[in-house]
């Protein structure tokens, strides 16, 4: 479990919604109404904020998750998972009985990926499950809620007020009215790391660079993300401006490569890398997370990082290698801790409903 400092500071505090991914992957083609397809890889995942929560604690930041869980077979497996794999803090988070865990089924294909999920409002909101305890040195925040209907920002704005750093995303606006009066809650925020057609559509702007310096006076750090393309950063306390690559990777599957970025980005804040470090930091945690599918699963660890710097080290791309000389020093001594390989046990929950339904069996194999 994640260790709190002795004030019971945790280094990243989440909330929102986890999901039970399942995750199809090397399509023979893509779905059309009224065709079947197959698919040669199957992946299972928690999702939802519990890819930010397994990309945070993977790099070594301790992580505080607030989320409701059902009390289902999928709920129990992707609490195990987070609590027990990955060291996760659960006490902020409920398993509620009668209340289905959402679930997503992910289809990737042609490099992008298309989801169907199902999900119930949940019976706790975040500021509830938080409470009045969120010591925290960063947070992420969705404002999206607060355009849904769904705003939910005393707690997180408690915490930006004492110090937390808070990371805030908006997401895609189904209305595509792009209201900006929908950025008012950055005021309170540390960081904004939309992606670039949102950044564009917000600030009616047309390029990544002119949407950062025109949301860059609303707070203090923005970051669009470009996928294949890069991103791009302003820090307008520091007056500097930064341009970054994407980071080559043989891509499987997109789900969760954003919330990787956003876990990295946050690792190098809390470290004090320098601006153009902290960008390519996260670029390449996202590059290593798309070559393996699922969200969570395939959050790279200091391990998956290691092994890309010495290769990268010993490569022909001299320039790459140069880019990331500053890994010399981040990469810890211990660093073994690696993604998971891990799929969804359904023979082994099968085995133990049937126990749990049948006494006499217990025990036995």
């Amino acid at each position: 479990m994640a260790e709190r400092v002795a004030d019971g500071t945790v280094d990243v505090l989440l909330t929102g919604s986890v999901f039970f991914d399942l995750v199809l992957t090397d399509l023979a083609g893509t779905p059309r109404p009224g065709t079947e397809i197959y698919a040669d890889g199957l992946d299972s995942s928690p999702g939802g904020v519990a890819n930010l929560a397994v990309a945070t604690a993977r790099l070594g930041l301790t992580t505080s998750l607030a989320a409701t869980l059902g009390d289902d077979v999928y709920g129990r497996w992707c609490w195990e998972f987070l609590a027990d794999r990955e060291g996760i803090d659960l006490g902020r988070s409920r398993l509620v009985p009668g209340w289905p865990t959402p679930v997503t089924v992910s289809i990737a294909s042609g490099g992008d990926r298309s989801m169907v999920t199902r999900e119930k409002p949940a019976p706790y909101t975040a500021g509830e499950l938080v409470g009045d305890d969120a010591r925290a040195r960063a947070a992420f925040v969705d404002l999206g809620a607060a355009r849904g209907g769904r705003a939910d920002d005393a707690w997180w704005r408690t915490a930006a007020h004492a110090g937390t750093k808070v990371f805030a995303d908006l997401g895609w606006d189904a209305t595509e009215r792009w209201d900006p009066a929908d950025l008012s809650p950055l005021a309170d925020c540390f960081a904004f790391t939309p992606n670039e057609t949102e950044a564009m559509a917000y600030t009616r702007t047309d390029s990544a660079v002119a949407a950062a310096r025109a949301l860059a006076e609303l707070v203090p750090l923005v970051v669009v993300t470009r996928g294949e393309h890069g991103a791009v950063a302003i820090d307008s306390t520091r007056g500097e401006e930064v341009v970054v690559d994407a980071v080559p990777s043989n891509g499987r599957d997109a789900t969760g490569a954003g919330d990787v970025f956003g876990a990295a980005l946050v690792y190098g804040t809390l470290h004090e890398l320098p601006l153009v470090d902290r960008l390519s930091f996260a670029a390449l945690c996202a590059a290593l997370a798309v070559e393996h599918p699922g969200g969570a699963v395939g959050a790279p660890g200091w391990g998956d990082l290691a092994d890309w710097w010495d290769r990268t080290q010993h490569g022909t791309d001299a320039a790459l290698a140069a880019r990331f000389g500053f890994l010399d020093d981040a990469v810890p001594e211990a660093s073994g801790r690696r993604r998971a390989e891990l799929a969804f046990p359904f023979a082994d929950y099968a085995t133990t409903a049937a126990r749990r339904s049948n006494p006499e069996k217990r025990g036995t194999s």
